[in-house]
């Protein structure tokens, strides 16, 4: 009795390498079987990246529709393929259950367009009203997979995912940014010292150190949109090296004219599909604009660090919003942990970059199979870039509060402040007047009327702070961002 309901409950799949059990409701076939039993590495699935699943899903439609256009499969199974693919598009977090590989795997991405046909077509099947199974109906090889091989589906569809899912992260960059104009605005006459080597330099205002922090920020959006518009040359078409094999002629370009109607992208075939079906440079640049944000975000956060040390021994120009105790052994202590936790997150979408360094350079011939993990590294890095800035937005940056006092009194105490005095008493003698300020631990004002140099009210004029702060004509925040 126990085999006949596990028999009733299962279906026998047959593929080169024998027969196999599968689960009766399990939308996936044999191929992923054998994926999942193969590679068990870092407890994640591909059905947890619903870009992923939803540009698959594009890719197939797109294929569907271009077949037929073809007369490669009959008008009731495109029909069918097509719904199935609808369903992962609009839902594609619905489906996560029948995508449930490891993202890490050898073999370029073949069992994940495996388990894509395999779930499409048993998809499809259950819409004409058949078993999941039932492959002399409608098969997921020689009917979904139909003028496709991984080695164009797979690299087609990273592109779509990375390009959609960039939308987010840009989004969040810009709303960053605008946090931290709107903090520089309001930081306006908050003069501080300036300082290079970590020895101070000149005066400043916190406006100009929180508007250079937008700025930084500001390049790199352009960059970073400017870099994924070259994900939308796509090889689909290319087939296993880039040659077309079992396509009809002008398979390619309608199949691109397709997926660019359904993805609403204005995508391009590939200048050399043999070129493309093995190159990942792409890759290489976009992952390296977006190691450059988090270098930039990482050089933000030390500074915020500094900035607000102390708070009684430190430099404690700015105030930090206060999330939690910093310590299990120190009572008051709190931490700038916000900061310290996009640090670590720019730590490792460096070594992402590496990662994907190295993995676009593994390439060898017609194909690069190491494309797995450069969609995993890329995937992590957007995501970890994303989450952090909208982090660092809103439980650090929007609550900063300025110590004008502190501020004021490092600017009064410094020697930094003896530039000013410069032009009118020459080089020379401001390094006198700064050697005998850290001789007797005095100021730079003291000092200058001991020796009688300069009056009271010259040095009021001197330091007044529309002389203490200089500022070059700056262009509107978002001029150059459009």
């Amino acid at each position: 009795m126990d085999n006949m309901l596990q028999i009733e409950s299962s279906r026998i799949e047959q593929d080169l390498l024998g027969k196999k059990q599968i689960p009766q409701h399990s939308y996936y076939g044999i191929h992923t079987l054998r994926a999942i039993e193969n590679f068990q590495i870092s407890g994640l699935a591909v059905g947890q990246q619903a870009h992923f699943i939803r540009a698959l899903a594009q890719v197939k439609k797109a294929a569907a529709q271009t077949n037929l256009h073809f007369q490669k499969i009959s008008e009731q199974q495109s029909s069918a393929i097509q719904q199935a693919c609808d369903e992962l598009i609009h839902q594609p977090q619905d489906w996560q259950e029948a995508f449930p590989l490891d993202p890490y795997q050898g073999g370029a991405g073949t069992s994940i367009n495996m388990n894509a046909n395999e779930v499409i077509a048993n998809r499809a099947l259950e819409l004409l009203g058949h078993r999941k199974g039932d492959y002399h109906i409608l098969h997921p090889n020689d009917h979904v997979n139909t003028s496709q091989s991984t080695n164009d589906v797979y690299p087609t569809a990273l592109r779509l995912a990375t390009y959609t899912r960039l939308d987010e992260l840009l989004h969040v960059q810009k709303s960053l940014i605008d946090t931290l104009y709107s903090k520089a605005s309001e930081f306006q006459y908050v003069i501080k010292m300036g300082r290079t080597q970590l020895q101070d330099a000149v005066p400043m205002t916190l406006e100009q150190e929180f508007r250079a922090f937008a700025t930084l920020l500001k390049e790199d959006l352009k960059l970073i949109e400017q870099m994924r518009q070259l994900l939308l040359e796509v090889n689909l078409g290319a087939t296993a090296i880039g040659t077309g094999v079992n396509t009809p002629d002008g398979y390619a370009k309608h199949a691109v004219h397709t997926l660019a109607k359904i993805t609403g992208l204005p995508l391009k075939g590939a200048e050399d599909y043999v070129e493309a079906t093995s190159d990942c440079g792409v890759f290489i640049i976009l992952s390296s604009s977006l190691k450059r944000l988090a270098v930039k975000l990482s050089k933000i956060c030390n500074d915020l660090r500094l900035l607000s040390s102390g708070p009684r021994t430190g430099l404690a120009e700015i105030r930090l919003p206060e999330l939690q105790a910093g310590s299990s052994i120190m009572p008051a202590k709190v931490n700038p942990v916000i900061p310290e936790v996009v640090n670590q997150i720019a730590f490792r979408v460096i070594g992402n970059d590496l990662t994907i360094t190295m993995a676009a350079e593994a390439g060898q011939l017609q194909l690069n199979v190491m494309e797995p993990v450069i969609a995993i590294s890329l995937n992590e890095s957007i995501q970890l870039l994303t989450q952090s800035m909208q982090t660092l937005q809103q439980k650090c940056i929007a609550g900063i509060q300025a110590n004008e006092q502190n501020c004021l009194n490092a600017v009064m105490r410094s020697i930094g402040i003896i530039t000013l005095l410069e032009p009118l008493l020459g080089h020379a003698t401001c390094d006198e007047i700064g050697k005998q300020c850290i001789r007797e631990n005095k100021t730079v004002p003291e000092v200058v009327l001991e020796l009688g140099l300069l009056s009271e009210i010259q040095l009021d004029e001197i330091f007044a702070f529309e002389n203490l702060v200089s500022e070059v004509p700056m262009m509107n925040q978002w001029e150059q961002v459009s």
